[in-house]
């Protein structure tokens, strides 16, 4: 697993820039805590969330867009890997 620090944040929105989303902290009435405009790849993301909330919802944000791996940098490559393996180990509700 990973931190839910500043240097993690940075980490995840770093990702976001190599495949070309750019990353908005603003307020609004986001549902889900932010919103995508696909056609600009901008996320925005409910400013008054924390570092974790800020996290979490990038995290979210990952697994409903497609993340090309190629072209990222080792730091990104291994952020992704950390939040895919994450993603896949988390355990199932079976209620």
């Amino acid at each position: 697993m990973f931190k839910y620090t500043k240097h993690t944040l940075k980490k995840l929105e770093t990702l976001f820039e190599e495949v070309g989303y750019t990353v908005r902290y603003e307020k609004g009435n986001f549902q889900s805590g932010y919103c995508l405009v696909e056609n600009r790849k901008v996320a925005v993301i409910n400013k008054f969330f924390e570092t974790e909330g800020r996290i979490n919802t990038l995290i979210d944000i990952l697994g409903s867009i497609e993340v090309p791996e190629e072209g990222l940098t080792d730091p990104s490559r291994k952020i992704l890997r950390q939040v895919m393996r994450a993603e896949t180990s988390e355990p199932e509700d079976n209620a």
